[in-house]
């Protein structure tokens, strides 16, 4: 099958979710290659989500599919990262629980709405949710695989992390991000919601 321009940005997005298993199988195994590989498919995956977009907007390729598959895409690989995070008790379950919750609530309420014919404001503040969850994966990635890095000597800068629980603020700031992103979201669009509800009864 020959690949065309107007596919990109389909391909772009489906290639994330495809990498999703392939980095969380990088993230859980032991050898001293597996967490810097991690870090590497991720932020991949992270530019094709900055251009599938841009590419489908700026050549006017956006679609139902495309529309449904961006976002799907990007929880599937942020909310892995996230709960991987905490399997490896990297992060806190309570702080994975609101993020994946949020995200999995507000594309839910999308799609419920799009169905039904109506459209959801997104304000600026919450497309800046996704980057910042973004970063703080890749912090934490790069933490990970600094210390699994045998020919470069940071003890001291791990030591500093470690001391000063960097990990652990730079996902709580990626938690009250997204918490109030979420909130942010249904405030803006609370006359659509209002209006949902109002022909719903």
């Amino acid at each position: 099958m020959r690949i065309t321009m107007d596919m990109l940005p389909n391909i772009l997005t489906i290639g994330r979710i495809v990498l999703t298993p392939v980095f969380i199988l990088c993230l859980f195994m032991e050898t001293e290659w597996a967490k810097p590989a991690a870090l590497i498919i991720f932020i991949i995956a992270g530019v094709t989500d900055a251009y599938d977009g841009r590419i489908a907007r700026k050549r006017g390729l956006e679609t139902k599919t495309g529309a449904f598959l961006d976002p799907l895409a990007d929880k599937i690989l942020v909310s892995s990262a996230f709960i991987s995070f905490a399997i490896l008790g990297k992060v806190p379950y309570w702080m994975v629980v609101l993020i994946v919750f949020r995200d999995l609530f507000i594309t839910g309420l999308r799609m419920t709405f799009m169905r039904n014919g109506l459209s959801m404001v997104t304000s600026k503040v919450a497309k800046l949710k996704t980057a910042a969850q973004i970063v703080a994966i890749i912090v934490i990635l790069s933490v990970l695989s600094l210390k699994t890095i045998k020919f470069i000597s940071l003890e001291t800068f791990l030591k500093f992390i470690d001391r000063y629980d960097i990990v652990w603020y730079v996902a709580l700031l990626a938690t009250v991000f997204t918490v109030y992103t979420g909130i942010n979201y249904l405030y803006s669009n609370r006359g659509t919601i209002r209006t949902f509800i109002t022909t719903r009864k």
